[in-house]
């Protein structure tokens, strides 16, 4: 499936899952669609294993937390957050640590300060490995985070633009 790329969401510097001077982190790319859904990119390392070469599942969860709380970016903008305050996770099959996975989050229901989103962590052949529904509060960075960290680690990064995201393998892939 080919999802079309509508913007790039701001990244940090120290975010376990989107942070480019984290060292343990998952230095997560995060992309917006036409569909209004949210596709992250990553890939994670031994560091974060569980059993043998399987990512360990809290950080499955972690993932779509992220990625489902930045949902909220497509409607009301780069400065806009979701607070975590219920997360409901599945897992189906296990994940794999260093190959390129991706992971996509929607907004289902927006109830004044309160939204609903779900996601699916997906492996590259296009199975769903891991979902998630999730519950959050809608927050601006500015009544999260310092000042500076606006200013000196909330921004875009800086990568290649992408047209569109193609998630799993075409019948015309071998």
């Amino acid at each position: 499936m080919k999802f079309s790329i509508t913007n790039k969401q701001n990244i940090s510097k120290n975010c376990l899952v989107c942070g480019i001077e984290n060292d343990f982190g998952l230095k997560t790319k995060f992309y917006e669609t036409s569909s209004d859904e949210v596709i992250g990119i990553f890939t994670p390392h031994e560091k974060l294993q569980s059993y043998p070469n399987i990512l360990h599942g809290g950080i499955s969860a972690t993932i779509l937390d992220e990625t489902i709380g930045r949902a909220i970016m497509l409607k009301y903008g780069q400065n806009s957050f979701g607070v975590t305050m219920e997360l409901t996770v599945r897992y189906k099959k296990p994940v794999p640590l260093n190959e390129e996975l991706k992971v996509v989050g929607r907004m289902t229901n927006d109830r004044g300060r309160v939204f609903e989103g779900t996601g699916e962590l997906i492996l590259p052949n296009g199975d769903i490995a891991v979902t998630a529904t999730g519950k959050y509060m809608k927050r601006d960075l500015e009544k999260i985070v310092e000042k500076e960290f606006l200013e000196d680690e909330w921004f875009a990064f800086d990568a290649k633009d992408l047209n569109t995201i193609k998630i799993g393998k075409d019948e015309n892939d071998k």
